[in-house]
């Protein structure tokens, strides 16, 4: 079972939402992060409520940043993300961005990741963890303390081949789609997330 979807920011540009629904299964859309500072992407609450009117299953993610590198930064990146999603409901993971922290703080980012997901779970979130799959999954972090979690792996021309098991695959930032100018990133989902977040009463369901 194979899903094709999108995943969009502020940078994306959306030029007909009824062109982009005709074309894809889901679309995860970033909430915020922490970079440098806490923030929340612009353009978060009017895709969300797009994808909400024309009936596309959606998910999001947070970007960890640069210093996402202890456990306090875990919990305290997890109630902002908590406070930028709260009162919506999705149909894909709340996933946590992984990409620019420094690898030699291999131990400590995994302790991070784990604090945050933890507490999204406390929460009622189904909550997955992007990386790329090698530069991210293999090198940045301890991905065998994180069997518990699900992966969204970014690997561009192949299938992963370190994360094997990935619940999504990120295999294009260089898609094109009718209904968003420019590039975007493309997605398969191998999963029903829709079907797991409904029955499991995850995410605000």
């Amino acid at each position: 079972m194979k899903f094709e979807g999108i995943d969009i920011s502020k940078h994306n540009i959306v030029t007909s939402w009824d062109d982009v629904r005709r074309r894809i299964d889901f679309c995860i859309i970033r909430a915020g992060g922490d970079y440098n500072k806490k923030y929340k992407d612009p353009k978060f609450e009017r895709y969300y409520d797009a994808c909400k009117n024309y009936n596309i299953p959606v998910g999001c993610y947070y970007d960890a940043g640069k210093e996402f590198y202890t456990t306090q930064k875990g919990y305290e990146c997890a109630k902002h993300f908590l406070q930028l999603i709260s009162g919506k409901t999705f149909e894909y993971p709340v996933f946590l961005d992984i990409e620019v922290t420094p690898k030699k703080y291999k131990k400590f980012i995994t302790d991070a990741v784990i604090a945050f997901c933890r507490l999204m779970e406390d929460n009622g979130y189904y909550v997955g963890i992007y990386a790329s799959d090698i530069s991210g999954f293999k090198e940045m972090l301890e991905s065998d303390r994180l069997i518990a979690f699900d992966k969204w792996t970014a690997r561009y021309g192949k299938e992963p081949e370190y994360m094997k098991n990935s619940g999504i695959w990120q295999y294009t930032s260089r898609g094109s789609i009718a209904g968003i100018k420019g590039n975007v990133d493309r997605d398969i989902s191998y999963k029903n997330y829709p079907a797991i977040m409904k029955r499991g009463h995850f995410n605000g369901y």
